[in-house]
This record gives C-alpha cells, structure tokens and sequence, in this order.
C-alpha cells in the first residue's frame, strides 16, 4: 500500500473516532476542529468517509450556521459548521418508539415542525400552544414544548419557536411536508 493511502486510510479512521465521539453536549464536531485534526484537506477526508459509511445507511450531515445552503458556502462557512452523523434514511417508527419517544410525542414535533417551517421557520410559542391545544391538555403542550428545546428540536428566543440545531441535522424538513399533505385525513 503506498504511503498516500496509508496516509489516507489514517485520516479516515481519526475521522471517524472524531464524529462518532460524543464529547460535547451536542453530538458532531466543528469544521475548524476537523481541520485542526486532519489538515487543510479535511473535507476530502470526509467525503471519502461518507462514502464508507454509505454502506452501513449512515451518512455525514453538515449544517452552517445562519441557514446557509450548501450551495451559497464559501470555505471559511465549512469551518465554522457542525458535521454529524445520522441516517441516511428516514429511521423507522418501531425504532423511534423503542429509543423512549411516545408516539403523541412525535405527532406533536411533527405539526409543531410542520406548522413552523411553513410559516418561514419562526413563530410565536402562544400560536403553536394554541393549535397543539385542540389535541393535547394544557399541562402536556408545556412540557412537549419544553422537552423539544431541551433536545434540541426547537430553540426559542423572544417568546418565538424556531427551527433547532437538531431537527437540521436529523429531520428532513420538505420530506416532512410532503408527507403530511399526502396524508389522506378522510378514511373511505
């Protein structure tokens, strides 16, 4: 093996160890401290990493700060933006429910998600308490509420609701919509 793959391979792997490594409270790593690790080409690195985890379903989510797309980043926007790893797939409802979620729970994230990010990704907490209000008792929508800033779902600033680091980097937002607009709610 030539001393470029071993060189390679080497990076790959501190890689990896670096993002499957919790050791902050978030899950991830900055881009900065991927540089710092594996060099000036750290996202060819992590590239080639994604590839490899591609074969187990999972794959590296990047996520800039500002709600930059991938598209509109320059290269110090990479430094400063969170890499993680989660599925490639949506996970599958048995499994969310085994890992403790209640299945009212994520009807709940569901809609609140929905209902935010039609509306341009921030709103107010009372109009959100309001629509969960007709399917959930008052001392419940308090706590779901909580619970998802808490996780990381939702973050409020001002009284207002908005989308949070975690629902970006596990949740595909448009896939979201477009299963609840094709979800008949009439049963024939």
């Amino acid at each position: 093996m030539s001393k470029r793959k071993i060189d390679y391979s080497a990076k790959i792997k501190r890689a990896a160890q670096l993002l499957l490594i919790q050791r902050h409270r978030k899950p991830g790593v900055k881009g900065w401290e991927l540089k710092r690790a594996l060099g000036r080409k750290y996202l060819e690195i992590i590239k080639l990493l994604d590839e490899e985890l591609a074969k187990f379903g999972l794959k590296i989510k990047i996520v800039f700060q500002d709600d930059i797309s991938i598209n509109e980043a320059k290269p110090e926007d990479y430094d400063r933006a969170y890499y993680v790893v989660t599925f490639r797939e949506p996970a599958k409802i048995s499994d969310i429910i085994s890992a403790g979620w209640r299945i009212d729970d994520l009807g709940a994230l569901a809609i609140t998600l929905a209902i935010i990010n039609s509306r341009g990704g921030r709103m107010s907490r009372r109009e959100i308490e309001k629509i969960l209000a007709e399917k959930l008792p008052r001392w419940r929508i308090d706590y779901l509420i909580d619970k998802f800033i808490r996780y990381g779902y939702l973050e409020e600033e001002d009284n207002n609701l908005k989308i949070g680091w975690r629902t970006k980097v596990e949740i595909d937002l448009n896939l979201l919509s477009i299963l609840i607009l094709t979800t008949s709610t009439n049963k024939t």
